[in-house]
């Protein structure tokens, strides 16, 4: 017969937390009923739709007057754009995309697109500490590009994802194995073509490459090939994520990379790849410690890739300070510290901290999608002029790196 304290024992055994069991059965709770929150903003069988813009966007848009607008509007055979109840015009973005292309037949300055000897523009978003912006960002860069008529694709090589989500792509469903850049850029004989990896978006003009935990397996994957003396793979880990992009050199201007909060193979494959680098910094003293670690083991590790043949050769660099409260005297202090140290490495504009983004997030939306009416309308402003200064600056170094003014 069990003496008490065998009872005792056994019972406290018996409510003891299986930590790996618990956490699954978590994960599974969050994901269904993540998967009911997803579907009660948008209906199963419908993907995310862009709203119109109204003629006074359009015309911001276009850099025309309000008048020229409804003058494009009859001139242009695939445009009929919807009356408000209120009798206002209001325009897809393909009938932007169309007025736009209009235009550019007498004066090809309204085609922002690349040029025949402008190369590829592919900007890594990165940093490897959570929090700093890095994906809001990119979204919000991407989208602003689209807006302005280029060809952009967007990659999504965190596998965490967000990107994907925000673009209507929800990770543990509706991206399957082999369908994120890891499939392009895997070592074994069932890598794919990247271009059929590509998906459309419903932000005309602004395709994805989506992610989902997957892109962790490349992690994984990549000691075991470093390792095998038996493989002859010029093809190095470094200079995959390049490699596969190159393939789609002919079908966009600018290429984003949303890179994984991490210092591994995935982020440096994304280093190599890119023409230019963009670093989110939030303005507090712990999270500009950690940049100076991440910047500290890049420089270490880009050395290397160097050696072994890694092309790291930049067309630009630049910090970009995020999440930003003007009202936060330490925040100042730290922004001026930057200034002084980096120069104009630092982006004049910074992503000031908005209610407007946060807002239109809760819904999975960024502010160029959520449109004025659905908020304060000064808050709506303020988050708007932030963003656009933002992506605003952006643009000029690729159009500085294509010699253009």
């Amino acid at each position: 017969m069990p003496t008490k304290a065998a009872i005792v024992e056994k019972a406290k055994r018996a409510s003891r937390v299986s930590i790996d069991e618990t956490i699954a059965q978590d994960s599974a709770m969050l994901s269904s009923q993540l998967q009911v929150l997803f579907e009660r903003l948008f209906s199963p069988d419908a993907r995310k739709s862009l709203r119109r813009f109204s003629s006074t966007e359009t015309a911001k848009l276009l850099g025309v007057t309000d008048s020229y607008v409804r003058h494009l509007a009859a001139q242009v055979e695939s445009i009929n754009p919807e009356k408000t109840a209120a009798g206002r015009r209001v325009f897809s973005l393909e009938e932007i995309h169309a007025m736009r292309h209009h235009l550019g037949r007498t004066k090809p300055s309204y085609l922002p697109m690349r040029r025949p000897g402008d190369h590829l523009q592919v900007i890594a978003v990165t940093n490897f500490k959570g929090g700093s912006g890095k994906t809001t960002t990119s979204i919000h860069l991407a989208q602003f590009l689209a807006l302005r008529g280029y060809r952009v694709l967007a990659v999504d090589l965190d596998p965490q994802a967000s990107m994907s989500a925000m673009l209507g792509y929800q990770p543990e469903f509706d991206v399957g194995e082999n369908e994120t850049l890891y499939g392009a850029i895997k070592y074994d004989e069932t890598r794919r073509d990247v271009a059929d990896i590509v998906r459309q978006t419903y932000f005309s003009g602004l395709d994805l490459i989506p992610g989902n935990l997957e892109l962790h397996e490349f992690e994984h994957d990549t000691p075991k090939a470093l390792a095998d003396t038996n493989r002859d793979d010029k093809d190095m880990f470094f200079m995959r994520v390049g490699n596969a992009l190159h393939s789609l050199e002919q079908s966009y201007d600018v290429v984003i990379i949303d890179c994984p909060p991490t210092l591994g193979f995935l982020t440096l494959s994304a280093l190599c790849a890119a023409t230019s680098v963009l670093i989110t910094v939030h303005p507090q003293m712990l999270d500009v410690a950690s940049m100076n670690q991440f910047l500290t083991m890049t420089s270490d590790l880009l050395a290397v890739v160097k050696q072994a043949g890694g092309n790291l050769d930049y067309d630009w660099m630049r910090y970009l300070i995020t999440r930003y409260e003007s009202n936060d005297g330490p925040q100042a202090q730290i922004v001026a510290f930057l200034r002084s140290l980096f120069g104009e490495r630092v982006l004049t504009s910074m992503m000031v901290k908005s209610t407007a983004v946060s807002d239109a997030g809760l819904s999975k939306q960024t502010i160029y999608e959520a449109g004025r009416e659905t908020m304060h309308r000064q808050t709506y402003d303020r988050g708007v002029e932030s963003v656009d200064s933002v992506n605003a600056e952006v643009e000029q170094l690729i159009r500085s790196a294509w010699s253009r003014t």
